[in-house]
């Protein structure tokens, strides 16, 4: 079957954590990765999103991960260029996709489940 959906690399991987400064400590310094986003702190434990750079997919922790299995499991991103076409491109191939939302001002953000149960988002930068 031809991909007629236009859904590009991944480009991040959020994983959701209880702990911010441990897991910045750990991803940071043990595993050797920069902090892109928020600017280098020596406390991240009030941050809800800190954005770590691994190359060309980044790693994102996200606050608020509370050891839920499934609730707070790894979420693969796919960039896309046009959401719009994209959702709709997938919902025909009768893929569970919900709304359409934005996560932060000019970027789209819609998350759909693999037949596993797994869940993965496509989004799109203005």
């Amino acid at each position: 079957m031809a991909k007629t959906n236009a859904i590009g690399e991944i480009m991040e991987i959020i994983l959701y954590v209880d702990d911010m400064n441990g897991q910045v400590s750990f991803y940071r310094d043990k595993m050797g990765f920069k902090v892109k986003t928020p600017q280098e702190s020596t406390d991240y434990s009030n941050e809800f999103w800190v954005e770590l750079d691994t190359g060309s997919c980044s790693l994102a922790l996200h606050a608020g991960g509370k050891r839920r299995f499934g609730a707070d499991a790894p979420k693969f991103v796919f960039r896309v260029s046009d959401i719009l076409a994209a959702r709709q491109s997938l919902i025909d191939q009768e893929v569970e996709m919900g709304e359409i939302r934005s996560a932060a001002p000019g970027i789209w953000v819609c998350d759909g489940v693999d037949p596993e149960g797994n869940k993965f988002s496509i989004e799109s930068h203005e």
